[in-house]
């Protein structure tokens, strides 16, 4: 039996196998009802097909995928649904872009050409459409798909998913709309190719993705958190406990990811090539070697592992307690070991090069030492829950796990910011078992394990001591709650509506 990753993206005739029964299936219902109208209102014809992913929120394992490292997502029930129309030969060849929500989201139009440029300058919405349909039309051509002349695309898009939560909406966007384009174009590929692509095509936007956000969206199966593996990418079920549940809870601080990118996520990313390249020369590795081959602190765990061993430890950590200093680096001191300019390293990488402009200082020691405890604390976690202990004891050991990712992230990663802060101290206070920042941080969401029974007062508990004194100020409405905070079972992936 083939792995689902190596299957295609389903295709459904009806909505039951994603959104099962009951209230969950009415609402979703409402939307798809509700998008045909406004389709055929705007663009005087009904959709074809209509796509959806859902997002995700990451219960351990944050800022390493792109270091190479396995994380352990699990997909949520809110989506985004892209509704699709290939426009005839004779019609005129543009993408327009709508969104039901068309008070905040004004209509996009862009010409129906893969290999236009987005101005990353003025961002727009719609340009996470444009990712998909460029990724589209590269992978094709890589595949010999012959995809012919470019043809016009009427598109809708509708999404649950609160953008700046660090759920994911921008990788749900970005999946939607290629699995859309592909389905549109009468072409399906195995997901866990989807993913890959997906993951490489929100880079045109300017973010250096590390694919788990695509991989859970596309790969999830209801019912199971997964560890998510890259290079190949692959997805291993994980069955929670049953006794637990998770609790997301919006920070209301938005994290706007693709906006600061050259000072926060990116800046991260280029910190731990730093921290690879230094690690690796220290390590025995000759300068110029390392300075152009080494990519990511996956590419030098070995060397540390072996450090590690002449100490009689297994812990890559102790390699970089003995060869990064705690103190930030410069630029001068970096280059000093490199034997190298920061700028010929990163010379082919636009988004690098931007953090180097921005950056007046690098802290290796710190990131390099949350990657490879947060990577260790993956395994622990998936290692806990197929363990025979008592659910008691196997509930407090996930807590545990989930507050020193939350610790490492604010402390030794810096990708806090003062409402998370706020937001987990209240939970743990009100009985979570653990508590963390979820998704790229500075701003969004966390996620808490509760017991299951134990959850509605706990989001009542949450509502009084956090969301209060904000509805209160106005900043959200007091029936808008719903949005910001839901305990969530892990959903099922991406799929393909014909009606």
């Amino acid at each position: 039996m083939a792995k689902h990753e190596d299957e295609p993206v389903p295709i459904y005739t009806s909505l039951e196998p994603v959104y099962g029964d009951g209230s969950l299936l009415e609402e979703a219902r409402l939307r798809f009802d509700k998008m045909k109208s406004k389709f055929q209102q705007l663009f005087s014809h009904p959709p074809e097909i209509f796509a959806r992913s859902p997002g995700r929120v990451n219960l351990i394992g944050e800022h390493i995928d792109y270091e190479g490292y396995s994380v352990l997502p699990m997909a949520i029930r809110q989506d985004t649904i892209v509704a699709i129309r290939k426009r005839a030969e004779d019609e005129e060849k543009l993408l327009r872009i709508a969104n039901l929500d068309d008070n905040k989201y004004s209509m996009c139009t862009y010409p129906a050409d893969p290999n236009q440029e987005l101005d990353l300058k003025n961002l727009k919405w719609g340009h996470y459409f444009i990712c998909g349909y460029k990724g589209y039309h590269e992978y094709a051509k890589s595949k010999g798909v012959n995809v012919g002349e470019p043809v016009g695309l009427d598109i809708l898009v509708d999404g649950t998913v609160p953008t700046g939560s660090g759920l994911s909406s921008s990788a749900a966007f970005v999946c939607s709309s290629t699995i859309a384009i592909m389905a549109a174009f009468g072409v399906n590929f195995p997901k866990k190719e989807i993913a890959q692509l997906t993951c490489e095509c929100e880079r045109h936007i300017g973010t250096q993705s590390g694919g788990m956000d695509q991989a859970i969206s596309v790969m999830a199966q209801t019912g199971f958190a997964e560890l998510i593996d890259f290079n190949p990418i692959r997805a291993t079920d994980v069955k929670l406990p049953a006794g637990g549940s998770f609790v997301i809870a919006h920070s209301l601080a938005e994290s706007q990811k693709a906006v600061t990118a050259a000072t926060n996520y990116n800046n991260r990313v280029v910190e731990c090539r730093l921290a690879a390249i230094v690690l690796g020369i220290k390590l025995g590795m000759k300068p110029k070697e390392a300075a152009y081959n080494v990519k990511t602190l996956s590419d030098v765990e070995g060397l540390c592992m072996s450090f590690a061993g002449t100490r009689g430890s297994t812990d890559p950590v102790l390699a970089v307690q003995e060869n990064l200093k705690e103190e930030p680096y410069t630029a001068e001191d970096i280059e000093k070991i490199t034997n190298e300019s920061l700028q010929s390293i990163f010379s082919d990488s636009p988004t690098s090069l931007d953090v180097l402009k921005a950056a007046k200082h690098y802290k290796l020691h710190q990131r390099a030492a949350h990657v490879y405890s947060e990577a260790k604390r993956v395994h622990a976690f998936k290692d806990t829950v197929s363990s025979d202990l008592s659910e008691e004891d196997m509930l407090k050991k996930l807590g545990d796990l989930m507050n020193e990712s939350h610790y490492s992230c604010s402390v030794l990663y810096e990708c806090s910011c003062p409402e998370l802060e706020e937001l987990v101290k209240v939970a743990r206070d009100k009985g979570a078992l653990g508590s963390r920042l979820t998704g790229a941080g500075w701003g969004g969401c966390t996620v808490s394990l509760v017991k299951e029974s134990t959850v509605p007062h706990f989001i009542l508990d949450l509502k009084e001591h956090f969301y209060q004194s904000r509805i209160d100020k106005g900043v959200i409405g007091n029936n808008d709650l719903g949005l910001y905070v839901f305990a969530s079972k892990p959903s099922s992936g991406a799929a393909i509506f014909k009606f």
